[in-house]
């Protein structure tokens, strides 16, 4: 999910909001609280996406190592793998829920960090979170 912290980061950037100063997550040193309070909205597009690269054979057991610490992580492989699935993935059309637009998944960072922008400064009543139905 780090990829993703890091597209909510440039996106709440771009709307010049403090990505390190998050509403759920406690600010701590180094963690872009705010992104991933945003990440935690499309935290099921992502969990899908991983279901499916499992059940589809994908990614594999050969594409994980274990560390001597007992982590285990993606191979450069593996790294490779996943992240070309998801840039394929983030070209793909979804119908955002309160703009009622076809968006490019690969946008929705962008236009979330917009409505909650809008929302901070006044603009809007309430923050349209993203529900996917």
């Amino acid at each position: 999910m780090t990829f993703l912290v890091g597209d909510y980061a440039a996106a709440l950037n771009s709307v010049v909001l403090d990505s390190y100063m998050g509403f759920y997550h406690a600010p701590r040193p180094g963690r872009e609280s705010l992104a991933c309070d945003l990440v935690e909205e499309t935290r099921c597009v992502a969990e899908r996406f991983v279901l499916t690269l499992i059940n589809l054979k994908t990614v594999q057991a050969d594409d994980f190592e274990e560390q001597v610490s007992g982590a285990v992580f993606l191979t450069k492989d593996g790294r490779k793998k996943v992240l070309t699935k998801w840039q394929e993935k983030k070209r793909s059309d979804i119908v955002h829920p309160y703009l009622k637009q076809k968006i490019k998944l690969g946008l929705l960072p962008y236009v979330q960090s917009q409505l909650l922008a809008k929302y901070v400064r006044g603009e809007l009543e309430e923050y349209p979170c993203f529900i996917v139905r």
